[in-house]
């Protein structure tokens, strides 16, 4: 294998203290994200004057733990917030490629709805898509962007796919599911827009977990009754198997079947609830005849995963061993969640993957950890001067 061996399809880039505020006009300034510190001098992201996010908490990755995060920019590992720390970071691991996603907007962009404005909405969805082009041109070959979409807008959302495709975005975010948000379900024509500017441009959609209605989660009862870090273990599960939710939705939506080239990832959700999920959704499909009501389905729901979706591993042991070939070889990537608490990270991630992938033949390594995300992703390959310097 090249010395660069991995592309890491689900990272995370801590957002810079003044990203909305200064660039959003003046009119807007009240209205958009806020860093500042609060009462006990923990650096916080405000919207509305309420608390959204504390800043330490998507960076801990080398640098402390959910009890224990760190509270500034200085106290993080620099690749969490710096694109040449993260490049040099990278270069460490042998990781040549790495996917980005938000932190303080939501992982679907939901929380920019608690402004309630339509216009300063997309406003701070383009201005976050234009900040992370900007981060990535450190080198974009190798920092991957996604873009974020205004979903509570259809139309918006493919105009803003286009615009961001043309500064080489990769791939698409988008809740897993809309309907806890008002919008029409997944299956629904009123998504066509989207799902037809995903196909003509060649990009991936994900459903990162947290992209849904998270509020009956992490409750003030739940962590008074189990502890904090007990509430959120749970939760951390309750998420992955969310997203698994999310995948039946789309495999029974019909979307498709109406569009065979398409392309879906659930992303920061593991891979070994995968086999059963697809077995428990075949076996009624075929039982209760669901191809006669719904004659536009030409193959059973594990086929259309096996042609239209992939999963994502990071920490899993088992699922490695023994579920590849019933997840599908093709369908699987590798993330390492880069900078947050359930991240892999420095030796870890090489440790991971060599007990992981000790049993695999270096045709599924190379397919895992490489192949499968360079063609989903159009990633460029290391020249030989990268080559050289790593």
């Amino acid at each position: 294998m090249p010395s660069y061996s991995i592309i890491d399809v689900d990272t995370h880039v801590t957002e810079s203290p003044d990203l909305w505020t200064a660039r959003v006009p003046a009119r807007m300034q009240d209205a958009v994200p806020r860093l500042a510190r609060d009462k006990r001098g923990q650096q916080v992201w405000y919207l509305n004057g309420k608390p959204v996010a504390k800043l330490g908490l998507s960076a801990t990755a080398g640098a402390g733990d959910m009890k224990s995060p760190p509270n500034d920019y200085p106290d993080m590992h620099p690749g969490a917030y710096d694109a040449q720390a993260r490049l040099e970071y990278m270069d460490s691991l042998g990781i040549w490629a790495m996917v980005m996603y938000p932190n303080v907007g939501g992982f679907g962009s939901q929380v920019f709805l608690q402004m309630k404005d339509p216009e300063v909405m997309l406003t701070c969805v383009k201005v976050y898509n234009d900040w992370q082009t900007e981060w990535a041109s450190a080198d974009p070959r190798r920092l991957l962007p996604i873009t974020s979409t205004p979903f509570w807008d259809v139309e918006a959302a493919a105009a803003e796919v286009r615009r961001c495709a043309a500064m080489g975005h990769r791939g698409i975010l988008f809740t897993g599911e809309p309907q806890s948000y008002g919008q029409p379900l997944i299956g629904d024509r009123y998504w066509d827009p989207l799902w037809e500017a995903a196909v003509e441009l060649d990009l991936p959609v994900s459903f990162h977990i947290g992209s849904g209605n998270m509020e009956a989660g992490l409750t003030q009862q739940k962590m008074q009754a189990y502890g904090r870090m007990a509430a959120f273990t749970e939760i951390s599960v309750a998420l992955f198997m969310r997203n698994g939710v999310q995948l039946a939705d789309l495999l029974m939506s019909g979307v498709l079947a109406r569009f065979p080239t398409i392309k879906f990832v659930s992303v920061e959700s593991g891979i070994g609830w995968i086999p059963f999920m697809l077995e428990a959704m075949d076996y009624p499909f075929q039982g209760n005849r669901v191809a006669e009501e719904r004659p536009e389905f030409d193959r059973l729901p594990s086929e259309y995963f096996a042609r239209n979706v992939y999963g994502c591993y990071w920490f899993e042991q088992v699922a490695p061993r023994k579920l590849f070939d019933a997840v599908g070889i093709d369908n699987i990537l590798f993330e390492t969640d880069f900078p947050h608490p359930t991240s892999l990270y420095g030796d870890e991630v090489k440790s991971r993957i060599a007990s992981g992938l000790a049993e695999c033949s270096d045709e599924v390594r190379r397919k895992i950890l490489w192949s499968n995300a360079e063609k989903l992703y159009r990633v460029k390959a290391p020249n030989a001067a990268d080559l050289a310097r790593a």
